[in-house]
């Protein structure tokens, strides 16, 4: 299972919300790049990025910082947060990222999401974020009407291969990862799913792991403390 320590910015800083909420903002760190470094130097793989600026407004303000975690880091790179039209998508690809997640779009605009599927395959994943079993649009600050699994069977009928699934009551609380929700979403489907959103322990990790999960997002926990990232690459093996 591979581990994706999480970079969000905002204001070319990287933060932490609280349960998605913009008012709850900590700052850990004014160079995200230098974050990035330290991923690399305790053994990380690959880094989960979101642009929280990107996610409200569509656009890609903290482009520059983006790519320079991916020069810096050398690490895989992927990324959230606003990614709407086939431009944005290609700025982001052009900078050398390695994949760009859609979320409310792949909710609000399926004719996008299929041209970006078509155009760049498994560079693209999508992003769903789950409030009260629905997916959540536009920085999770709307809930549409598509329940988590009808937005998954929408998503295998149009040949998505990756999922981010973020249970949003679970995200930055540091009250553990929805487990029941994974396995039950792993056992009926085929995609690669990356769990997102409260995984705060080892004992997180591990039950993901043995769940077969393709991947896990590490954010508040890291920053904390909580997690020791090494730990939890070894514990991912």
């Amino acid at each position: 299972m591979i581990i994706f320590p999480a970079i969000d910015i905002i204001g070319g800083e990287a933060v932490r919300l609280y349960k998605g909420d913009y008012n709850k903002k900590t700052v850990y760190n004014s160079n995200p790049a230098e974050v990035a470094k330290d991923f690399a130097a305790l053994g990380a793989s690959a880094i989960h990025i979101v642009d929280l600026d990107g996610a409200k407004s569509g656009d890609t303000p903290n482009l520059e910082i983006v790519s320079e975690i991916k020069k810096t880091s050398g690490l895989y790179c992927e990324i959230g947060g606003g990614i709407r039209n086939m431009k944005t998508a290609e700025n982001y690809i052009s900078k050398g990222i390695d994949r760009v997640i859609i979320g409310t779009a792949a909710v609000t605009d399926e004719a996008f999401l299929k041209e970006a599927l078509a155009e760049f395959g498994d560079k693209i994943a999508v992003g769903a974020d789950i409030k009260d079993g629905y997916v959540a649009v536009k920085g999770w600050l709307e809930k549409s009407a598509l329940t988590c699994e009808a937005f998954c069977d929408k998503m295998e009928a149009l040949g998505v291969r990756t999922l981010i699934i973020t249970d949003i009551s679970k995200d930055g609380a540091m009250q553990g990862t929805n487990l029941s929700l994974y396995k039950a979403l792993s056992e009926k489907y085929s995609f690669n799913i990356t769990a997102s959103g409260g995984v705060s322990s080892l004992e997180d990790v591990a039950a993901l792991r043995k769940m077969e999960l393709y991947g896990a997002i590490i954010g508040k926990a890291y920053y904390t403390g909580a997690i020791n990232l090494k730990d939890a690459l070894e514990a991912a093996k």
